[in-house]
């Protein structure tokens, strides 16, 4: 991608594109590019066509497909929703073909930050203790008790917080079936988080999300770090709410000076696992804060680090590019086969891939998902697809991998942070304020305008790319906040508060 700024008030990102993008908002009759006169007013971040396109002829953006004209688009035109849709796309797979090997930085030149190495190896950017509760039945029960401690850091300096991890199911699901194991992957993986130094279990005693099974089904007694066996309370064996209450609260107390006895130390960076995510994104998304965040990934992994792009059905119509990045057959056929069983499960329940970009996202400029998708994958940056992990499935591979997700924030978020991610990047142009306790979310606002607006929620400016800063300063900059953060410098989102509530596992399946 390659951008020109003087006094020129549109974008041209690849010489094959038959569309600019605006870089504010331009009245009828306004000429760009020399001799391009606006057939309509434009606002900032949407398309301008440069050269006539007839109907059913694609249209180029990024040098890629971004969809078909609708109807005949004239030099000028205003392209969006009225005359471009996805319409049928042939997609042909080079399997490795961009895939070259990453040269790492010397072990002599290694950056490090301040964290907390865990008896497993693993390697926290926060310390919290956490209220893992089976079922919906159990969240008043978790949040009473994670009320008793809204102050904790006052006597226990070196505990975050005490967070309650609740959602809306747990039962009327099939035992055994998808929907529960994926929903005791998803608690398994927040119990035994990097980021969380003990937790307690705290279930109705009825449910099918059984929490002793759960506890032996992923070995819990065993990787517990506070002891042989995490704290289990029951509702039913408990007595009542008052009494489960007083139970955990007496059990969340009890771990309280074995979490405060951690203390963050020198640590290489290439412990950090960083997940990466977008929401409300607009017209500038694939220009500025997702390039400048992939400049940041590559930085990560050259150090030897992890980052993480997710959210399948927002790469739809980009997944070639990954294809051409995985290091190997077997890796393309993962990811390959995340889009096959994405076309079923929408299928089965009257949906398409191509039921995106949002309301919002159109506002913003963003008029398919082909297009929304090839922003969105510039957040994985360029080193190659090391390996594809299913929801919430522990991420286990160094570099750049993916993660099946939905688009749906939070509850993508919920899953990388279940599968080890200890910092989160999320980039927005509408201005999402997205948290995911316990993993520290760093917000990257793609427009100058935003970020003045939300200055108390949104963590760098990525807008400054438009006025002419270079991708990589902003990718630096993001790479020093990275670090910073997972040292232990507060997010916005944290600094507000926001982040326990956007706890929010997939759920697949149907409610019995």
């Amino acid at each position: 991608m390659s951008l020109t700024f003087e006094d020129e008030p549109t974008l041209l990102l690849h010489p094959a594109d038959d569309v600019v993008i605006a870089k504010q908002s331009l009245a009828k009759g306004t000429r760009v590019r020399g001799d391009v006169e606006l057939g309509q007013d434009v606002s900032a971040g949407h398309k301008i066509a440069l050269r006539p396109v007839p109907k059913g002829a694609a249209v180029r953006r990024y040098g890629q497909i971004i969809g078909f004209a609708t109807a005949p688009i004239a030099r000028g035109d205003h392209v969006h929703v009225h005359n471009l849709a996805v319409g049928d796309r042939h997609q042909t797979y080079e399997i490795g073909v961009d895939y070259r090997p990453m040269e790492m930085v010397p072990p002599d030149q290694m950056r490090y930050f301040e964290g907390f190495r865990r008896a497993d190896g693993r390697v926290g950017t926060r310390n919290y203790v956490a209220i893992v509760s089976t079922v919906n039945c159990s969240a008043s029960v978790s949040q009473f008790v994670r009320e008793r401690f809204r102050d904790v850091s006052r006597d226990f300096p070196n505990v975050d917080g005490v967070i309650a991890l609740t959602h809306k199911s747990g039962c009327g699901q099939v035992l055994g079936g998808e929907d529960h194991r994926l929903l005791q992957r998803v608690l398994a993986g927040y119990a035994r988080h990097p980021n969380v130094v003990a937790y307690v279990v705290i279930g109705l005693g009825c449910e099918v999300n059984q929490a002793p099974v759960l506890v032996e089904r992923h070995r819990l007694s065993l990787m517990n770090p506070a002891g042989d066996r995490p704290p289990v309370i029951t509702i039913q064996e408990a007595g009542g709410v008052r009494k489960a209450v007083e139970a955990a609260a007496r059990a969340v107390a009890d771990l309280l000076p074995f979490a405060d006895s951690a203390r963050r130390t020198r640590q290489p960076i290439s412990e950090i696992v960083l997940a990466t995510n977008c929401g409300g994104s607009d017209g500038n998304s694939g220009i500025t804060a997702n390039p400048a965040l992939g400049f940041a990934v590559d930085e990560l992994v050259r150090y030897g680090g992890t980052g993480v792009l997710a959210e399948t059905p927002e790469i739809y119509g980009a997944e070639q590019l990954l294809v051409r990045r995985a290091k190997d057959e077997r890796v393309a056929a993962k990811l390959l086969s995340r889009f096959d069983w994405w076309q079923r499960h929408l299928a089965a329940r009257g949906g398409e891939m191509d039921n995106n970009p949002a309301p919002g996202n159109k506002v913003g400029g963003l008029t398919t998902v082909f297009e929304k998708s090839l922003g969105g994958v510039a957040k994985g940056g360029t080193t190659p697809l090391m390996d594809v992990f299913e929801y919430a499935e522990p991420i286990t591979s160094k570099g750049f991998v993916f993660m099946d997700t939905p688009g749906h924030d939070p509850v993508s978020i919920t899953g990388l942070v279940a599968g080890g991610a200890n910092v989160i990047c999320f980039t927005t142009g509408r201005g999402s304020v997205l948290g995911c306790k316990p993993a520290p979310s760093i917000k990257l606002a793609t427009n100058s305008v935003v970020f003045q607006r939300m200055s108390e929620d949104m963590d760098i400016d990525c807008g400054v790319i438009l006025n002419g800063t270079p991708v990589a300063d902003v990718g630096k900059q993001i790479f020093e906040e990275v670090i910073a953060v997972a040292s232990g410098k507060r997010s916005k989102s944290e600094i507000c508060g926001v982040g326990e509530e956007e706890f929010a596992p997939w759920m697949l399946g149907p409610v019995l």
